[in-house]
């Protein structure tokens, strides 16, 4: 018999319905581009076959759950998440007030706070090896128009 209560509770299921509620997301927009051939591929042929992956992962992770059903979820952090989605908030909203180098270097290092390991030095060198690598990627060798030093620091 199915325990019904503990598959409710299960990190697979709840895995499932993430990739499967996203997939399923990019397959709807999607939808309205032109697929195009695996040869010359179309706006809409990423999405699509991105989401449809995502959607059979999510899928086979919600069967595997009525399965097996494996550990519970436990309580949800909502201090961490606010604190990784106010980091994604403060990137967007000062991107072109910092640039890219500091507003990366601020995502980092808010993101990295919500973890219980956060360290000084280790959050901080991987905001600036972040922030130098993809100014050198988008910037320098892609051509982007985003600034490296935003207008707040005379850029």
């Amino acid at each position: 018999m199915t325990d019904w209560k503990a598959i409710g509770e299960s990190k697979d299921f709840w895995s499932g319905v993430i990739f499967l509620g996203v997939g399923v997301a990019f397959v709807g927009l999607g939808r309205h581009y032109p697929m195009g051939t695996t040869m010359r591929m179309g706006p809409g042929y990423f999405p699509m076959v991105l989401g449809g992956l995502l959607a059979s992962i999510g899928f086979i992770l919600m069967v595997r759950a009525l399965l097996r059903p494996g550990p519970g979820v436990g309580r949800l952090a909502y201090n961490k998440v606010a604190l990784v989605t106010l980091s994604n908030v403060l990137f967007a909203l000062l991107l072109r007030r910092l640039g890219l180098a500091a507003a990366l270097i601020l995502l980092v290092v808010v993101s990295a706070y919500a973890s219980k390991r956060f360290r000084w030095p280790v959050a901080l060198t991987l905001a600036v090896g972040l922030a130098v690598g993809s100014s050198i990627i988008f910037v320098w060798l892609l051509g982007l128009p985003i600034p490296i030093r935003g207008t707040w620091l005379g850029g």
